[in-house]
């Protein structure tokens, strides 16, 4: 088992947010490989959710078991390393440097956490459609090519699991696809889980398991 989810409720929840939700106060089973679809309304808790397992809040009741440990019990050293080896995310809120160019934060983010060599940065920026903004600060790209510099940074690393929080909320069709069999791409190879939460279907993602927040 990847990850076990265990009647978690974010401790700041009234009773009736959980009413309707498959994933509140249930238990969620996660094995290497899926491809889990979050829809999640706005106000349900999506990114909460995430940070949760990522370990940036620990403001809930319930279990958060990944890989046979509690996330409860981790110290800062722990996440550290999943982190670096087992988790990887792609942030609502992208968190890039923006004063720094669009090849710099990718490759910081390489050579922290090796995994692909340093060709892979222009391959996949080629492939996504901003191999021409490497040299560019990420500060001056549009919203939509910043989403596409934190999902290749997100594929740098090793990972068994990539979590996206609305990754495609500011590409349209033609480039959310493209990003999409980036990532199946390397999440097959990998044997990796995603876990993709959106305010709506995401009718290109083909996921093994639905589950409204």
């Amino acid at each position: 088992m990847l990850l076990q989810i265990e009647k978690l409720i974010p401790a700041y929840f009234e009773p009736a947010q959980i009413i309707g939700s498959e994933i509140w106060g249930k238990r969620i089973d996660v094995l290497p490989g899926e491809l889990i679809k979050i829809v999640a309304p706005s106000g349900s808790g999506k990114t909460s959710l995430i940070h949760f397992i990522y370990g940036l809040r620990n403001d809930y009741n319930g279990k958060i078991i990944l890989k046979e440990q509690d996330l409860q019990l981790f110290k800062p050293e722990d996440f550290a390393t999943i982190r670096s080896k087992i988790l990887s995310i792609v942030f609502q809120d992208l968190r890039l440097f923006p004063a720094l160019t669009v090849f710099d934060n990718l490759e910081i983010k390489r050579q922290l956490n090796p995994f692909h060599p340093k060709e892979k940065i222009i391959e996949f920026a080629h492939r996504l459609g901003i191999e021409s903004k490497l040299q560019s600060r990420a500060g001056t790209c549009s919203y939509g090519e910043q989403q596409r510099i934190a999902i290749i940074r997100s594929l740098l690393q090793p990972f068994e699991m990539i979590m996206l929080d609305e990754p495609f909320s500011h590409l349209d069709n033609v480039n959310a696809k493209k990003a999409m069999e980036l990532i199946l791409e390397e999440c097959k190879s990998r044997n990796a889980c995603i876990l993709l939460a959106d305010l709506e279907r995401v009718d290109f993602f083909p996921y093994t398991k639905l589950l409204n927040l």
